[in-house]
């Protein structure tokens, strides 16, 4: 069941695989595991450039993503937790005004899992 996926903007390609229990191998992250990825991506590269006059300063940026998932299909998550580490020469205060500022206002991948989304499936040419 493994799918390869590529980006429109950029043309990278990504693969994903299901877990054993589903039917594939897990050779490679799940769908779900990649909306973690893009958040966690997303919220690192918003503190990045907020702190960017600081980031000499800054030794370490790591960011571990959590998700509780639903119990009954579609198995959407329930509660993210994402765990942010920041080391270096700055501030408390500057460390979370730039964790604040990507999870409240700039980081488009944890909006869109909020979002109020209309997703619309084209198949074989018909819109479903």
């Amino acid at each position: 069941l493994k799918f390869e996926s590529a980006g429109e903007t950029t043309g990278y390609t990504v693969a994903m695989d299901a877990n054993e229990s589903a039917g594939g191998d897990a050779s490679a992250p799940s769908p779900m595991e990649m909306l973690l990825h893009g958040a966690a991506g997303c919220m690192a590269i918003d503190i990045a450039v907020i702190l960017r006059h600081h980031m000499e300063k800054v030794t370490k940026l790591q960011i571990e993503a959590d998700g509780e998932r639903a119990d009954t299909e579609p198995k959407y998550y329930k509660h993210i937790t994402m765990t942010i580490v920041i080391d270096g020469d700055i501030t408390a205060k500057q460390a979370r005004r730039a964790a604040d500022l990507s999870k409240d206002k700039y980081c488009s991948a944890v909006h869109s899992l909020v979002a109020d989304v209309d997703v619309k499936i084209i198949l074989n040419g018909e819109v479903l």
